[in-house]
């Protein structure tokens, strides 16, 4: 099973308080007013929030499902995901969840506890 831009919609918008909204021409999920996915321009990767110290070692673990778009990504706490190199929409609900965690304000983090706790502090 092929994971797809609705897909990552459909889990985005799921989470609390969150939005759909254009930005650069493609669709951006935001949480108080914050972006912590956005779809790539050709709707089969997704950009999410990572820390820049996490990063390396998820490229290097699975370099078939983790990038950094080069001379855009690098300065930014930013990965992308390929959404074909997910396991299932359990790994994507996952990934779209820790970044949602990563931009949510602590309050709304903290009213939410089915979800987990934020990876960093933010």
């Amino acid at each position: 099973m092929t994971l797809t831009a609705d897909d990552v919609r459909a889990i985005a918008l799921a989470l609390p308080d969150t939005a759909e909204k254009l930005a650069w021409g493609q669709p951006t999920f935001r949480v108080a007013g914050k972006i912590f996915a956005a779809l790539g321009d050709d709707d089969a990767t997704v950009g999410v929030k990572c820390p820049v110290e996490d990063r390396a070692e998820l490229i290097a673990a699975e370099p078939e499902k983790f990038f950094v778009r080069e001379r855009h990504d690098e300065a930014y706490a930013w990965l992308r995901v390929r959404l074909a190199a997910l396991d299932d929409a359990g790994e994507l609900t996952a990934v779209l969840t820790d970044s949602w965690r990563q931009a949510a304000p602590r309050r709304l983090v903290a009213a939410h506890p089915e979800l987990g706790h934020p990876a960093v502090d933010g």
